[in-house]
């Protein structure tokens, strides 16, 4: 058995030895230790309180009353229980704070694995649980304690917890993002979307530079907490990468809107126009009251390509030798050169912002992440003939969302892959074309990653009048430089703690893109999540966290229950689109959403992996314990995944309830109801069998085939009296009697 991760299960495995082992003679010493035992099983288990540490602490000192010198056995578990609370308290206050175990040790704390894959934390099985039952707006109250924008995710989130949802071993993934979307949308619309209730205001100021996802995260947890907060931004508009950077047709300009009107409601002061360095100064701010500032500016630059003419037809240089070689040819127009080259980040910024001036005719972006695509997609709704991709990878390495590339296809934007761009051509007042190598993959020594090289003598051109670079971003450190105290990575981020999100200048912190990179809007609205929290800390003088934060589980929502043949039968909706001709020449909203009969059907398909830890249990003793083998959960084996079709158990299945016996977190449970004993896992009905009652007294005696197994079983070490009644034990022994 592999040694615990988890510090309280390896304490309670240790104190149990301890007290199992007989070298614990002295009674009071005993006492102490299983007082002990029992508080810290409570913290493992869940059904602890606030005071349980305290408690606890106060408990190790006693030793010290029953014997000062520590002997007879007492120094070595009064050294064990001081150290592991000195080192290791922060992951037992965890366990209280949080209702999980990160490393999964204690079982009844056990987090879903879609839980543990968010960026945010949010707590999915219960919101899930609750839009199935159809109650919208507690679901959107549970998002919103982790994730102030559950609308804009639900339509722009890259969705982690779908990578790791359980239910994609069976079938396909549940649909996490567009459900949180529906329930946003709808508690929205019936005017159920409210803020929490605020603390009063203590009087402490914070700024926050930058109104991203990041600094819209940190801002509503910090009005929640009771600062006033003030949010700078450069743009005219509130959102960041949300506003500017994502078409409208995926995620729509009111929906941002509203979201960020909630965040204002809670008082937090919105400075739009405002360069932070030039505008307003960090000295100017700090006169004015702000004593914590959060930096969250994004990573609004764009790469250069670094090849021939981009500088010339972008307009940023006038290029001699690019001009001697045009000359030659005909005069330049220095009043027309440098249009053709743009960065995706501009591009889309520019559109967002109303400026829907077509890019060209005939249009090429470099790229292969999603940005391209946006950027392809923006393309063709403003006109442009023929779009093209250029990556110089396989479809199969594209960074994108695979239903971008496909709903991409679909609009027709071209693909051009293993493509590595070589110079951009023109006549001088515009691009004509975008020379380009074939590529081919090579595996370098050292990586399993295949690089492309480019393939001797394969040149070729690409007629285009305009080229776009998607080929990545990064941070823009102008007017950063009154933070004197920051430290910068090589990749020219931030560097901050990642637990605390705090840089290496006392009272500033920093999180979203300005950190990680480009990287994804749930990413940021954790990590301003986190920086919130630690800013509080940094007000109230205490110690930041040394582990990152276990994602909380608030509640643990009733299953829901239902047939194990609906459990199957349910499948993964189809997103409806807009119709292809209007998604070409329109910025309306490309996916229409489900339908609430969709919606809820589509939770049910949850397997509760809160609740069950697909520890497999039940499958042993089944199968090696009963000998029956009616559980055939083959999507419980991770590495090994086969096929699973709750429907078969009720075939071999005796409702014997071994298998709930042995159930370590009440996920499989078996009961009695109306005649009939129903073996349940998460609320899915995977067997019931009418009860058989005692025709004396009436005592239950259980289901047929259950009656018949113990027959079996008991035939070789018992003779049974042959009667034509079905009678219990104790009326059988009465029966015997008077024979």
């Amino acid at each position: 058995m592999d040694k615990p991760i988890c510090p309280v299960h390896s304490t309670i495995l240790y104190l149990s030895g301890e007290l199992n082992s007989g070298k614990i003679k002295e009674p009071r010493v005993r006492r102490i230790s299983e007082q002990i035992l029992r508080l810290i099983e409570e913290i493992s288990n869940g059904h602890a309180g606030n005071d349980h540490l305290i408690a606890v602490e106060e408990l190790i000192e006693e030793y010290l009353q029953v014997d000062n010198n520590l002997k007879n056995g007492v120094l070595e578990i009064y050294t064990y229980l001081k150290n592991i609370f000195k080192t290791e308290r922060e992951t037992f206050q965890s366990h209280l704070e949080t209702g999980n175990c990160a490393s999964m040790d204690c079982i009844r704390l056990s987090p879903s694995p879609c839980q543990m894959a968010c960026p945010a934390g949010i707590d999915i099985p219960t919101y899930l649980s609750l839009i199935g039952e159809g109650r919208d707006a507690e679901a959107v109250e549970v998002i919103r304690r982790d994730n102030p924008l559950p609308w804009v995710c639900g339509l722009v989130c890259t969705r982690p917890c779908e990578m790791m949802c359980v239910r994609g071993r069976m079938d396909t993934p549940v649909s996490i993002k567009f459900l949180k979307a529906f329930a946003a949308e709808r508690a929205m619309s019936l005017g159920h979307y409210l803020n929490p209730p605020q603390k009063p205001l203590n009087g402490k100021k914070v700024c926050v530079i930058g109104a991203g996802p990041a600094g819209l995260s940190a801002s509503y947890y910090l009005a929640l907490m009771g600062y006033k907060v003030k949010v700078i931004e450069s743009l005219p508009v509130a959102g960041g990468m949300l506003m500017v950077g994502i078409p409208r047709y995926r995620l729509p300009r009111e929906v941002i809107d509203r979201e960020v009107a909630m965040i204002e409601a809670l008082g937090v002061e919105f400075c739009y126009n405002t360069r932070f360095g030039k505008d307003v100064t960090l000295d100017s701010l700090k006169q004015d009251g702000f004593e914590a500032f959060f930096i969250a500016i994004g990573a609004h630059k764009s790469y250069k390509l670094g090849i021939k003419g981009e500088d010339f037809y972008s307009g940023k240089t006038t290029d001699s030798s690019i001009k001697t070689e045009l000359s030659e040819k005909k005069a330049v127009d220095p009043e027309k050169s440098g249009t053709g080259v743009i960065d995706s980040v501009e591009f889309l910024r520019r559109v967002a912002l109303g400026n829907r001036k077509i890019p060209g005719k005939r249009v090429v972006i470099i790229g292969g992440g999603n940005v391209a695509i946006d950027a392809a997609r923006t393309s063709l709704r403003l006109g442009a003939e023929s779009v093209t991709i250029a990556y110089r990878r396989t479809r199969s390495e594209m960074p994108a969302d695979i239903e971008e590339v496909e709903q991409a296809e679909e609009e027709g934007v071209n693909f051009s892959f293993l493509t590595i761009p070589t110079a951009i051509e023109g006549d001088g007042s515009k691009v004509t074309g975008l020379n380009c190598l074939r590529a081919e993959l090579i595996k370098k020594e050292g990586s399993d990653r295949l690089y492309p090289v480019p393939v001797e003598g394969s040149d070729y051109t690409i007629e285009v009048d305009a080229v776009i670079s998607a080929i990545g971003q990064f941070v823009d450190i102008a007017g950063m430089e009154a933070f004197t105290g920051i430290k910068w990575t090589r990749r020219g981020t931030i560097e901050v703690r990642h637990t605390c999100m705090e840089t290496s200048e006392d009272g500033v912190f920093a999180a979203g893109d300005a950190v990680t990179g480009p990287a994804t809007v749930i990413e940021a609205i954790g990590g301003g999540k986190r920086a919130a929290e630690a800013i509080d800390r940094y007000f109230n003088h205490i110690p930041q966290p040394r582990i990152p934060k276990v994602p909380i589980r608030y509640r643990r929502e009733k299953p829901i229950t239902m047939s194990a043949s609906t459990k199957m039968v349910l499948k993964r909706p189809k997103m409806d689109m807009l119709n292809i001709d209007r998604r070409r020449i329109t910025f309306q909203q490309a996916e229409l959403g489900y339908t609430e009969n969709m919606v809820r059907d589509e939770a049910r398909r949850c397997l509760r992996c809160d609740i069950c830890r697909r520890c497999g249990k039940c499958i042993d003793v089944c199968r090696d314990k009963m000998g029956i083998g009616a559980l055939q959960f083959g999507y419980m084996d991770f590495d090994h995944p086969v096929d699973t079709d709750f429907r078969k158990t009720s075939e071999t299945c005796i409702t014997c309830g071994a298998c709930a016996a042995n159930c370590p977190n009440d996920a499989m449970v078996i009961e009695e109801k109306n005649g009939e004993r129903i073996l349940k896992l998460c609320g899915t009905i995977l067997n019931r069998q009418k009860l058989l009652y005692c025709e004396s007294c009436n005592a239950v005696l259980g289901p047929a085939k259950y009656l018949d197994y113990v027959q079996t079983k008991t035939s070789s070490v018992a003779k049974v009296h042959q009667h034509k009644r079905r009678l219990c034990s104790a009326c059988l022994r009465k029966q015997s009697f008077q024979i």
